[in-house]
């Protein structure tokens, strides 16, 4: 997808989308680096957009490991579907509150990580509570929930739900943006 087509579909879907531009490699990169691909068996993203950290995560991860990710926007599932067939892959036309219900029909129990693009600053405070309930249940013991933000003023409420949240900023990515890495005990 090209930038311009990635700017028309975000200003076209602005709430469910939360940007203009397609996340830089430095971002990618920091959202990533705290999986440890060795071990990951079950990775959920939510909100997969136009497929960023998608084809990165698929570049990274084990033959055995599977990728669910969630995408709401039918214009985004539609380029996804065209763009990659990796037999790892698993993309739910669906909203983030049905994790569960879908990692149970594929039969995965609960994820290692769950990497998350969501604009929570967008939604309804009542939506977002329960999609961060819902990524925490989805989550193993010290699984990882990692989500970045275009501010930091909504870390208060990750520390509410997981405790102790790590924050990275990313300077280099337009805007700047901050990775939230928060760990369920």
């Amino acid at each position: 997808m090209s930038h311009l087509s990635f700017l028309k579909e975000s200003i076209r879907s602005i709430r469910t989308t939360g940007a203009v531009m397609r996340s830089s490699r430095w971002l990618v990169r920091e959202m990533l680096e705290p999986i440890d691909f060795n071990k990951a068996k079950i990775i959920v993203e939510l909100g997969a957009g136009s497929g960023a950290f998608t084809k990165e995560l698929l570049s990274q991860m084990l033959p055995d490991t599977h990728l669910v990710s969630f995408e709401i926007n039918p214009q985004f599932c539609k380029i996804l579907r065209g763009a990659i067939s990796d037999p790892r892959f698993i993309l739910i036309e669906d909203s983030a509150t049905t994790l569960p219900e879908h990692l149970k029909k594929l039969g995965f129990g609960q994820a290692d990580y769950i990497i998350s693009g969501i604009p929570f600053v967008t939604l309804p405070t009542v939506l977002v509570h329960q999609i961060v309930t819902t990524a925490h249940k989805s989550l193993h013991k010290n699984g990882l929930f990692i989500q970045f933000h275009y501010s930091s003023l909504i870390q208060k409420m990750y520390q509410e739900f997981f405790g102790n949240v790590e924050v990275r900023l990313v300077p280099l990515n337009i805007p700047p943006a901050f990775v939230m890495i928060c760990q369920k005990n």
